[in-house]
């Protein structure tokens, strides 16, 4: 991730991501991206998760952790994606548009985290500050950093994760398991 967000392209994002739920939710056509309204950071390749929520109630997530596109197209991808194809929830309807809020989060690229065991894991973390990815094998869940206001403890927050991912709740403590974090940039509609 290269510097900080402006205040304008982060204004810029939201008015995208907007623009991409709205149009998708009412089955109308999405044009491609004006280069000529994006700023160098936004035609960069970048990852992000635009998550959805209604009166502080999560209505969809979705993202990457890794870069494949423009960070505009990213953002756009998303905000659709998570209206409509959240499996945790049924579509967003029309008449739920305007209550629908949303939180843009810039990823940086995941960096491995080294460890010996779950006491030397559970040092190296930083509430608040990193996202969490866990790996074993071909499983596979993330929180964002936002997730710590949920989950402030580690132990918790690494039981949740390993549930997340589809296996027990201790894994973490009884398994070497793959461990990354992130950072993000994190804004929200007004």
């Amino acid at each position: 991730m290269s510097g900080h967000l402006t205040n304008e392209e982060k204004g810029i994002l939201l008015l995208l991501a907007r623009e991409s739920l709205e149009k998708g939710v009412r089955g109308e056509y999405i044009s491609p991206l004006d280069p000529a309204i994006l700023t160098p950071v936004l035609q960069t390749e970048g990852a992000s998760f635009v998550t959805l929520t209604v009166r502080g109630q999560l209505r969809g997530c979705i993202g990457a952790l890794e870069p494949y596109q423009s960070l505009a197209e990213d953002v756009c991808e998303h905000a659709l994606a998570a209206a409509l194809h959240d499996p945790r929830f049924p579509p967003v309807t029309p008449a739920e548009l305007p209550h629908i809020h949303i939180e843009i989060s810039r990823l940086t690229r995941p960096q491995l985290l080294h460890y010996t065991d779950s006491d030397d894991l559970l040092s190296k973390l930083n509430p608040g500050l990193d996202g969490v990815i866990l790996r074993d094998g071909y499983r596979r869940a993330t929180f964002l950093p936002q997730v710590w206001a949920q989950l402030p403890e580690k132990e918790t927050f690494l039981s949740h994760l390993c549930q997340k991912m589809g296996a027990p709740s201790d894994l973490w403590r009884k398994k070497h398991l793959e461990v990354e974090t992130y950072q993000v940039q994190e804004f929200h509609e007004p």
